[in-house]
């Protein structure tokens, strides 16, 4: 098999574990990158074994060598650059939430319906064997018939300056953190037959952040009539990231689903006895880079399409809309 080819948009931190290890553990080839600032740029090219340097993203998408475009940019900016990534011939792995708003993810839609090219969103932790098992646990009843789902994303306070406390880069705990707990709910409910439906939702403001939520809760009804529940907290004391499914016989609990690598256990209590389960600590993004990889070379179906970004998207906008916020980039 050919190495992929992939150029970057920008240097961000995600970079480093979401795409730059992984490739480097799998041989995909790290072709050029483009930075604001050209000096770190080039600093970030030597870091990371990148071959060529850019001014500008528009010239990463443009150079031939380049098959498939990483977005790691602000959340306002990955409808755009997506689409220009699409409309030059280019695969897109591409960070979530997809687009600001589901106006922008039909967008994307749109555009990569058209082309046959691969445009996979980074809903990571779908790809990692920790949640296949949870998949199992809940369609076989191991824990009995489920009752409840509850999906928790909480994390200290960015800093002040930070883009995810940003209005025009579509920042916001629900876009940083929630977005997973959405895609969670919805990935259940699936499971049980179908997309879930929002029942209510309230947040709290970022004090003196008109719009940015800091907090948000969120209850749905998946596809069998299941309650389920967003926790989502943005300035918590402490680092929180679960699943767990409640049944009528026990309940199944993943402690971190976003980093396996540090804490793989799956709780299962069962009629009472108590049991865990390792699931592996290689880390979510090396599986979602093989399965990138997989689509583009050989044209494997994967989970994160755009269609499920849509249906995400518009999963998201309900949520905002429902505790009085608007939706971001809302006239997009």
């Amino acid at each position: 098999m050919n190495p992929l080819r992939i150029g970057i948009l920008g240097a961000a931190r995600i970079s480093d574990p979401a795409l730059i290890n992984p490739a480097h553990e799998l041989g995909v080839e790290l072709v050029a990158v483009a930075a604001r600032d050209r000096r770190r740029g080039e600093a970030y090219a030597h870091q990371h074994g990148v071959e060529t340097v850019y001014s500008n993203y528009a010239q990463v998408i443009a150079n031939p060598r380049v098959e498939a475009i990483y977005n790691p940019l602000p959340n306002s900016m990955h409808a755009p650059w997506n689409l220009a990534a699409i409309a030059a011939g280019k695969h897109v792995l591409t960070e979530k939430p997809f687009a600001s708003n589901s106006v922008e993810a039909r967008k994307v839609h749109e555009a990569a319906s058209q082309t046959g090219l691969v445009v996979l969103e980074g809903y990571h932790y779908c790809y990692h064997p920790q949640f296949a098992r949870l998949a199992e646990i809940v369609q076989t009843k191991v824990v009995g018939a489920l009752e409840q789902l509850d999906v928790t994303m909480a994390m200290p306070a960015p800093e002040p300056d930070d883009l995810r406390w940003s209005l025009p880069l579509s920042g916001g705990a629900m876009m940083d953190l929630g977005c997973y707990c959405v895609h969670v709910v919805r990935s259940v409910s699936a499971l049980l037959g179908g997309e879930p439906s929002l029942v209510g939702a309230t947040a709290g403001e970022r004090k003196g952040l008109p719009q940015i939520d800091e907090w948000f809760e969120a209850e749905f009804v998946l596809a069998d009539g299941t309650p389920a529940f967003a926790h989502v907290n943005m300035a918590s004391e402490t680092w929180a990231m679960t699943i767990r499914a409640t049944g009528n016989g026990g309940s199944a609990t993943v402690m971190d689903f976003i980093h396996p690598q540090d804490d793989d256990r799956l709780m299962l209590d069962m009629y009472g006895s108590e049991r865990i389960e390792h699931t592996g600590s290689r880390t979510t993004y090396m599986y979602q880079l093989e399965a990138f990889r997989a689509a583009v070379r050989e044209g494997r179906p994967f989970a994160t399409t755009t269609v499920d970004s849509v249906a995400t998207m518009e999963l998201i906008d309900a949520c905002y809309r429902a505790a009085g916020l608007s939706p971001r980039n809302a006239g997009s």
